[in-house]
């Protein structure tokens, strides 16, 4: 016995209609030749390999294939009734009925059971009251491939009969009938065989010597040289191949490999007694993650109301060769959970298939919406990109959006709520942060992850500025995030690294707990800097806030002033600004930082997002990784370092408490940064360092960045090593001297 493999280039992953054709063809020989039959994907084509070659496979179809029975008599244009507009279809229908063909008796026997259905239901097509009674009487007694369609096309959910999406609303879509086009091609392909040349370009051709179909079709056969007219079907593909560009084969076995896809019930909880819809890999629609999503992919527009749209579905490209039988309980168990409950977007389905990491050799999902376009009647199934299984759990990022995810739920309900409608900056800034999660979680294996996993911090810095000016604050700001989030964004750059000096700033750490954190100066916060302060459902206006976020620069040094006067209110000469540990800022960064070689913006972003992190709970084990310092570092301006070393938050050594000076930001804000200098130098004199210089000064530009540099903690020990390049003689007193 021969083995033969097949590559079947007549069959890709998009758009539809080709992805369903390959699925349809592994069912139809597996199920109907070869049970051993084993298909895949690789790249852009899907394999066969069965014990047909390629003449017996082309045969198969031509002459021994038994077409599925399609039918939705509950439907419109299904050919059962005697309106005109069932015309076409009922002449199809007749065609198959006094065929005397073999191969189509289980179609035949399909349709004798529906007529006799229709007339115990008074013989007219039911209306919505009815309808269930028709199905549960259908679904009672149909049996084989008749009842994997109607698993297919519609589903009992207990009060009524639910219609998944991959076929339209019950196997119509807007004014077309999916059952009178597979009528047509079956009269087409099996019954007057007009189609048996375009079989073997319909397996192995890419397209381009392909005959397309009209759905155009004769109900009878020839007599003589006289042709019975021609019956069409307008727009046989529809949703799964809007260019209707492909032959009468093709949607026979796309239709064939769409009853793989078969829906069932579900509940949320064991304790819901409510059912509901669940089709494999299907989930809400959320207009995001691809380029040419936008908010109206989450709607259906009729009569000028938004309803809910029709959601999207995903398809696995399998790598290991299967069999149909191994697919088709692939797509039984394609309900994604998250935790305990069921995926409900395509965010929690990208966070469940991360969980999952690679299964059944399943390592990438195509994701399609079926969004509406052309007429608002008319659905098609849009490609919206692919999403990337991780082959392994090692180092899998994705349990971090665990996080954010009931944030994210949040906001969406409010970027998509009617009344009050919200401002577009804040639908806006939704959008960015949704994206940015969806390509942090579908594209984990690029070089540069760490890129999408900051711009989700990013967008979160910027969904709490626009939660500053009153909208959104329902959703309160970026939630509590664990400490290896640090790993996710760390990029191993100097702004990342003083980002987190910022980020973890506090007033001080009590048993490794952040004592009053800097968060308090961007939001207006309650004690713990979780929530925000409301009043009347407004922010409170706290004059603690004093980063605007218009002007990074502007606000560090704010913050800095800010945190002098409150010190000076409390009787203390300090800054109060104390990073977590081993989270300093580091010398040869915050050169950079004062060369203007850095990205503010960006600090300022990542930092707003660092000062959600649970510090209590931070750990050695989640710094950042770092290169060593090295003496040939870039070191700040020597007048710097004595403006630095005038704005501790601690004492250098017993005795050596070198007293902070509100006047030194102020002055720097206001380009008298040679008084600045002045005031510093005389400061750390006083405790005995003596510095190289007798005077200072710097340019506006310069002096502004003096002072924002002073928001980035330094530790004990770089402040030490700040004192020995200034003085290399002095000799400090570190006895007793707590670590910082």
């Amino acid at each position: 016995m021969s083995i033969h493999l097949h590559t079947l280039k007549g069959c890709s992953p998009a758009p539809l209609a080709n992805y369903l054709k390959a699925l349809g063809i592994l069912r139809l020989v597996g199920e109907q030749a070869d049970p051993d039959a084993r298909g895949w994907w690789d790249g852009e084509c899907f394999c066969l390999m069965s014990q047909l070659s390629h003449e017996e496979l082309e045969k198969f179809f031509v002459e021994n294939y038994e077409p599925t029975p399609i039918f939705n008599p509950w439907g419109g244009r299904s050919g059962y009734y005697p309106d005109s507009s069932e015309k076409t279809a009922r002449s199809a229908l007749h065609a198959i009925e006094q065929s005397k063909a073999e191969r189509l008796s289980s179609y035949r026997n399909a349709i004798a059971l529906l007529r006799t259905v229709i007339d115990e239901g008074g013989g007219g097509k039911p209306d919505k009251d009815h309808e269930p009674i028709m199905l549960r009487r259908i679904a009672g007694r149909m049996r084989g491939a008749g009842a994997d369609w109607l698993a297919s096309v519609v589903a009992d959910i207990g009060d009524r009969f639910s219609k998944p999406a991959i076929f339209g609303s019950g196997g119509n879509e807007g004014s077309g009938s999916y059952t009178a086009a597979f009528l047509a091609a079956v009269v087409e392909c099996v019954h007057n065989h007009a189609w048996d040349k375009a079989i073997s370009p319909t397996l192995w051709s890419d397209g381009a010597d392909r005959d397309s179909w009209d759905g155009s079709f004769r109900p009878y056969p020839d007599k003589g040289k006289k042709k019975s007219p021609k019956e069409r079907v307008g727009a046989p593909f529809r949703q799964f191949l809007p260019g209707a560009d492909g032959p009468a084969w093709s949607l026979l076995l796309a239709f064939e490999g769409a009853l793989v896809v078969q829906s069932g019930v579900s509940r949320r909880s064991e304790t819901d007694p409510n059912r509901f819809l669940a089709s494999p890999f299907y989930f809400s629609a959320l207009g995001m993650g691809s380029g040419s999503s936008s908010e109206m992919d989450e709607f259906a527009l009729k009569n000028g109301k938004k309803n809910p749209g029709r959601g999207e579905q995903w398809f696995p490209l399998w790598t290991s060769p299967s069999t149909i039988a191994e697919i088709k309980l692939l797509f039984r168990e394609g309900h994604c959970t998250v935790g305990r409950r069921t995926a409900k977007n395509p965010i929690d389905a990208a966070r469940a298939i991360c969980s999952l990491g690679t299964s059944r050799g399943v390592d990438t999902f195509l994701r399609f919406g079926y969004l509406q376009r052309d007429n608002l009647t008319t659905h098609f199934a849009v490609p919206l990109g692919r999403v990337l299984v991780p082959q392994s759990l090692k180092d899998n990022k994705s349990g971090l959006i665990d996080d954010l995810a009931d944030w994210l739920d949040r906001l969406h309900r409010l970027a998509r709520k009617e009344r009050p409608k919200p401002p577009e900056s804040f639908v806006i800034g939704y959008r960015r942060l949704a994206d940015a999660v969806f390509a942090a979680l579908t594209h984990h294996d690029t070089p540069e992850h760490w890129t999408a996993w900051q711009a989700i911090f990013l967008a979160g810095a910027d969904i709490e500025a626009i939660q500053t000016t009153g909208s959104g604050i329902e959703a309160q700001p970026i939630p509590s995030l664990r400490p290896e989030w640090v790993s996710a964004v760390d990029d191993g750059s100097p702004e990342v690294r003083l980002a987190l000096a910022l980020g973890s700033s506090a007033a001080e750490y009590k048993r490794g707990r952040p004592v009053d954190p800097v968060r308090h100066h961007w939001l207006p916060l309650e004690d713990g800097a979780r929530r925000f302060k409301i009043s009347d459902k407004r922010l409170v206006n706290d004059v603690r806030v004093v980063a605007s976020g218009r002007d990074a620069i502007r606000d560090l040094a704010s913050v800095v002033e800010r945190r002098l006067i409150e010190a000076g209110t409390n009787g203390e000469r300090r800054s109060r600004l104390i990073a977590a540990p081993g989270c300093g800022a580091r010398l040869d960064d915050l050169a950079a930082f004062l060369a203007g070689q850095l990205d503010v913006e960006k600090i300022a972003g990542l930092a707003r997002a660092f000062m959600a992190i649970r510090w209590d709970r931070w750990r050695s084990e989640y710094l950042p990784k770092q290169s060593p310092q090295t003496k040939h570092d870039a070191q700040p301006d020597e007048a710097w370092l004595a403006i630095r070393l005038a704005c501790l938050p601690f004492a250098l050594g017993p005795g050596q408490d070198i007293p902070a000076d509100e006047r030194v930001v102020r002055l720097l804000n206001a380009d008298n940064a040679s008084r600045a200098i002045e005031i510093a130098r005389n400061r750390i004199r006083a405790v005995g360092i003596r510095p190289p210089f007798q005077f200072g000064t710097a340019d506006a530009g310069t002096a502004r960045l003096w002072a924002a540099a002073l928001a980035f903690p330094i530790d004990h020990r770089t402040a030490m090593n700040l004192v020995s390049i200034l003085d290399p003689r002095f000799n400090p007193i570190t006895k007793g001297m707590p670590h910082v």
